[in-house]
């Protein structure tokens, strides 16, 4: 007995626009009452229409999505939603703009679940090397610029005016950090750094 077919759509935010994927999901014969829709970040599978749609699948029915990244963006967790999808609850899933990604078991048999996987694997490790080759060019160009002078990080909250009175306050016993930080409009821990730079030695010129 043939399952049921459900679609599944997501967009990062609200501004961002379904429509798209809705309009594939209707073409390819999804009835608009079985379409999940999230508008939730690729980051991880703890969005509401996802965990929805998983307790919804049952064995023999049929997942389809318009390209995988609308599952997410990590493809290690990505590995482990499909392999429970289609093993765990014996599901198939269909990626419309890969046909590859297709494991129903009328499309190809058993070889359609093969190619699937491999297909979804070499993905997987294709997304991962240009993780690591991003992050690589990132500390290059980190390196680079501060080879060139470049400084990095928020720069140091200046000194109000009235902080060398406040300090001297302070230090003669008259006031208290908190008392001293709230005069100065900073918090205690900004005041309790600026006196250690004050006290720290300061390097010996020519």
């Amino acid at each position: 007995m043939a399952g049921n077919v459900y679609g599944y759509a997501r967009v990062s935010t609200r501004e961002q626009n379904l429509d798209r994927q809705l309009d594939a999901l209707a073409s390819f014969g999804v009835d608009d009452a079985a379409v999940f829709a999230d508008h939730a970040s690729g980051k991880d599978f703890e969005r509401p229409a996802w965990v929805r749609l998983i307790q919804t699948l049952e064995p023999g029915d049929v997942l389809v999505i318009k390209s995988i990244d609308r599952l997410g963006r990590n493809y290690e967790e990505i590995l482990e939603e499909w392999r429970a999808i289609t093993r765990g609850r014996q599901a198939s899933i269909v990626v419309l703009d890969m046909p590859l990604l297709d494991t129903r078991r009328e499309h190809e048999g058993i070889t359609g679940m093969l190619i699937a996987d491999i297909v979804l694997q070499l993905l997987s490790y294709v997304a991962q090397v240009e993780r690591e080759n991003i992050r690589q060019r990132q500390a290059e160009g980190i390196a680079a610029a501060r080879a060139r002078g470049v400084k990095f990080g928020r720069p140091k909250k200046a000194r109000p005016a009235s902080y060398t009175a406040v300090k001297a306050s302070y230090l003669r016993g008259e006031t208290t950090r908190q008392a001293a930080a709230g005069q100065l409009g900073v918090c205690v821990s900004t005041f309790d750094r600026w006196i250690k730079d004050d006290r720290a030695p300061r390097p010996a010129t020519a």
